[in-house]
């Protein structure tokens, strides 16, 4: 896959585009939907898929008052997960408060059109783009009859007759409801970065806690508790159990510990994958983690990976 980090850098390199916009925080299950049809599309013209995307979040340049703002994936993390779907090109936007300014019919006519070559234009279900969130299936409908494009909606994918939306993961996350967010998403959670040694959990003798730290503030970390998790390294897979906890504040911290390998994790960078909740705020007393309920949890942790 190709990034590209302006429309600039992009303009006169993509042959035949098929091209959809949107934040694809998550990479879920809807996503791919609107990828794989991206991709068949593409191959039918002799073309190539592309998403444009943007960062920051706009809700983030736009509303800087909120801080409320929580995103299941990370620039980084979304780039990865992008890069596994076999999209030919990435297109990412700087979002700035002029950017906003630029009205529907200029998004299309002059970035996906004049500077990306977009031959044909996807959008998901209820989706809206430009100045005011102004344009949508109609509009770009009738703007296709004008200046020749193709243009298709598709309907985001049902799990058990419920919309797949990143706004129902985000959900399932805050709940700590891993594996709901996990089906949602067709792949595990995770949270990527390096990783530090701590003596935070220091209730819980002889044993290594290693933390990650998180580049972005906006990340999603779900609620304090115990998970079943495993760190890839790498290329190496390794199972782990994670603990978060939050100050008073409520910045949460998320501690893990191998289960088996010995492996100094300190300034090494890695992925952890979520699998399961395996115990919640019952598991600390006094901001500190029950001796008891850790190592019961690390023993149905190792039963759950085995």
């Amino acid at each position: 896959m190709k990034v590209f980090h302006h429309t600039y850098e992009a303009a006169g390199k993509i042959k035949n585009a098929v091209v959809t916009t949107g934040s694809f925080d998550g990479v879920h299950v809807g996503h791919k939907i609107i990828i794989d049809r991206l991709k068949q599309l593409a191959d039918k013209i002799g073309g190539e898929s592309t998403l444009v995307t943007f960062h920051p979040h706009p809700r983030k340049v736009l509303y800087p008052e909120q801080k409320d703002l929580k995103l299941i994936n990370s620039q980084e993390e979304k780039i990865e997960l992008l890069s596994r779907t076999g999209l030919d090109n990435l297109v990412i936007i700087p979002f700035s408060v002029d950017f906003s300014r630029t009205t529907s019919h200029d998004f299309i006519t002059q970035i996906l059109i004049g500077q990306l070559n977009a031959k044909t234009i996807i959008v998901g279900q209820n989706h809206h783009f430009g100045h005011n969130r102004f344009g949508d299936f109609s509009y770009l409908h009738d703007l296709s009859r004008e200046m020749g494009f193709n243009v298709e909606d598709i309907p985001l994918k049902d799990i058990e007759n419920e919309t797949v939306s990143s706004t129902k993961i985000r959900k399932a996350l805050f709940e700590g409801n891993i594996m709901r967010a996990n089906a949602y998403l067709d792949h595990q959670y995770i949270i990527t970065g390096p990783f530090i040694k701590t003596s935070q959990m220091n209730s819980i003798s002889n044993v290594h806690f290693f933390r990650i730290q998180i580049a972005e503030e906006e990340k999603l970390v779900p609620p304090p508790g115990i998970y079943a998790t495993n760190i890839m390294i790498d290329g190496e897979s390794l199972k782990s159990m994670s603990v978060i906890h939050e100050n008073q504040e409520g910045e949460r911290f998320v501690e893990n510990m191998l289960i088996y390998d010995d492996v100094n994790l300190e300034k090494l960078k890695g992925t952890l994958y979520f699998h399961k909740k395996i115990k919640g705020q019952e598991a600390f007393t006094e901001q500190k983690i029950n001796p008891a309920h850790f190592s019961a949890a690390k023993e149905e942790v190792d039963e759950l990976l085995y």
